[in-house]
């Protein structure tokens, strides 16, 4: 199941959507989750569904492995699910005992699992097809008009960059030190629920101390390299629009004109 989770990974192809300018993609993630809450019928989560399948399609990352990130988010989306088919009040189709189905509440079920799910997916193909430090320089530049807020920006981003890259190493770290615990007798996958969760707690002490130890790590080699904030720092690689960021805008500008149209009819 760690294994299966794939936000702040990012694998490695050549492809048009790796070539993107981070604000592109920033932009582009941030619009098509946007335009899932704006659909009333399920013609327009046809269209999102298309323009996701073209995305994933150019962006060379295997569907399977895209796929993958949904299996930790199955929990979720059941409890999604069961909580809009049983609560929501309406024309009823199917009654057993106190619960009862609805036209409604299997209409908003159905929504709401196409809505999540895509926009899990939708998230995964940015981070999957950015790498951090294009990702920070992204969102430092996209977030730069609110320095006239007083609102430290470059902080900001450099400490979403750091969760993100820590996600998989963390991951990582908890899935050895099951392993160790599993050899040492440790059970994991017997009982119910509540006893599997009781059965995590363990996991949590080495995996602070070494959160922990790594956070201070990292602390002492930005400190080592002269690390004091965002101010007068330039960058190696400016971010530079180019024609086909521009093409990608106004394909996400025709897709939002689009889809939004067919999906308010």
């Amino acid at each position: 199941m760690l294994r299966d989770i794939t936000l702040g990974q990012y694998y490695q192809t050549e492809s048009i959507i790796h070539k993107l300018d981070p604000r592109v993609k920033l932009a582009g993630t941030l619009l098509y989750i946007i335009s899932l809450f704006f659909f009333r019928n399920f013609i327009g989560y046809a269209a999102a569904a298309v323009f996701l399948a073209v995305v994933i399609r150019l962006s060379k990352v295997p569907f399977k492995f895209m796929i993958r990130g949904m299996k930790a988010m199955v929990f979720l989306l059941l409890l999604t699910v069961v909580f809009n088919l049983f609560l929501t009040p309406g024309t009823p189709l199917v009654s057993f005992w106190k619960l009862r189905i609805t036209m409604e509440g299997l209409q908003l079920a159905v929504t709401m699992a196409v809505r999540l799910s895509m926009l899990v997916i939708g998230s995964s193909v940015m981070t999957l097809t950015t790498t951090p430090n294009n990702l920070t320089d992204g969102m430092e530049k996209g977030m730069r008009p609110l320095k006239l807020f007083r609102v430290p920006v470059h902080e900001v981003a450099m400490m979403m960059s750091i969760a993100l890259r820590f996600i998989p190493i963390l991951l990582e770290e908890t899935d050895k030190i099951m392993k160790a615990q599993i050899a040492r007798g440790a059970d994991f996958e017997s009982g119910n629920l509540i006893r599997r969760a009781k059965a995590l707690v363990p996991l949590l002490v080495p995996l602070f101390i070494s959160a922990f130890r790594r956070a201070n790590d990292l602390a002492m080699a930005m400190e080592a390299r002269c690390y004091r904030g965002g101010e007068g720092r330039t960058k190696m690689k400016p971010l530079v629009y180019q024609r086909r960021d521009r093409c990608a805008y106004l394909c996400i500008l025709f897709y939002l004109i689009a889809s939004i149209s067919l999906g308010r009819l």
